[in-house]
């Protein structure tokens, strides 16, 4: 199989456990579990509000439903966006009946807030922020930006579980999280939404679940002989996480820190490999950021061949991302981001996981080092 660049490490005996419990009761679905995943994510995040749910991609189409329904956000609305990041980023805002107007990126590969204030516009209604591999690239600008052009700002955290910024989560009016697979907190899929204020996490709660205001654990838990009585206040979505997914969550959170620690540890080895290799640029990471490191990216000339070279090595590498500008339902905004149109050419992104050895990261390094021409060859 060679080396992988994403394997997840799960504690399989906490996973059973937590599974087990799950089955011995005989609740699988919403609620049990979910809610003591979402108290733990309070504590741990130190975000305010959290809501488990079936993925990210619900969670940012969630976020932009509700605040557009909330604020009374019109069909068309523009909502700034980066052409760098996986496209479920991109379609939900299409799925919201939205416009997206795509914002170059800069040195990070996270949304450049010199390019976004060019693009703000009277119908301009919210940002999203990919932190994209764990960074927080410019985000406190971006921030100020959307507090000063009275501005939502969604942080698609898909990367950033356990990412910190001068010490603390960074936080916008909604974080969304992935706790995919190959995540840093890795389920089979799952995510997690946190709004800053009360009434949105309120309102995403119903649509989550169909639009319906009282749900299936609530009603269970209920005395009332008219449990079975609700109203559906919203035309709502079946997004709601499940307790199965929930308990592999409670089992792998305690790993997140110790984990991302390990991945900051591989990151620095991949640094000083090829800190003396002029022909790698190495993507840096934002001043003040402690990044959960989903990614290790580099970029270089002549990508694609360094790509087959290490796939032929037994090394899978991989591409976050391509630019969602050569899509064809973005293609009309080919030309407004050509760093991100270069960077996507150039990227590279090297096995990154716990399951890595040194002895892997070095063989990694000496592969990449040789193959990109530097006078630096196998140890």
């Amino acid at each position: 199989m060679g080396i992988q660049l994403f394997a997840p490490a799960f504690d399989v005996e906490a996973c059973l456990a937590q599974i087990r419990e799950c089955l011995e009761k005989g609740w699988t679905g919403l609620g049990f579990k979910t809610i003591e995943i979402e108290k733990a994510w309070i504590e741990q995040a130190g975000v305010p509000h959290a809501h488990f749910l079936n993925s990210a991609t619900s969670g940012l189409h969630l976020a932009l439903d509700v605040f557009k329904e909330a604020c009374g956000w019109d069909d068309g609305d523009e909502v700034m966006t980066t052409p760098l990041t996986f496209v479920s980023t991109n379609h939900v805002i299409l799925h919201a009946r939205l416009a997206p107007v795509f914002v170059d990126v800069d040195r990070y590969l996270c949304l450049d807030p010199d390019d976004m204030e060019h693009k703000i516009t009277p119908r301009t209604r919210a940002v999203i922020f990919v932190g994209l591999g764990g960074n927080t690239g410019q985000f406190e600008r971006v921030a100020e930006l959307c507090r000063r052009h009275g501005l939502l700002l969604i942080l698609d955290a898909a990367h950033m579980a356990g990412t910190r910024l001068h010490g603390q989560t960074p936080l916008a009016d909604a974080n969304v999280y992935s706790f995919q697979a190959v995540k840093n907190l890795p389920t089979a899929d799952s995510g997690m939404i946190c709004f800053a204020e009360k009434r949105f996490d309120v309102i995403a709660r119903a649509k989550s679940w169909l639009g319906i205001n009282k749900d299936t654990f609530a009603r269970a838990t209920e005395s009332s002989n008219y449990k079975w009585r609700y109203d559906v206040e919203h035309v709502g979505f079946k997004y709601h996480g499940n307790s199965i997914m929930a308990a592999i969550a409670l089992a792998q959170l305690p790993h997140l820190e110790s984990g991302n620690r390990r991945r900051r540890e591989i990151c620095d080895l991949y640094d000083a490999g090829f800190v003396s290799n002029n022909r790698i640029e190495r993507i840096a990471t934002a001043p003040n950021c402690e990044s959960a490191r989903h990614l290790y990216q580099i970029a270089v000339d002549k990508r694609d061949d360094l790509l087959m070279a290490l796939n032929t090595d037994g090394i899978n590498a991989g591409v976050h991302y391509r630019n969602n500008l050569d899509y064809r339902m973005f293609i009309e905004q080919r030309e407004r981001c050509p760093n991100a149109n270069r960077q996507s050419q150039r990227v590279l992104s090297l096995p990154l996981h716990l399951r890595l050895t040194d002895a892997d990261v070095a063989h990694i390094i000496d592969t990449v080092n040789v193959h990109t021409g530097s006078r630096h060859g196998p140890s």
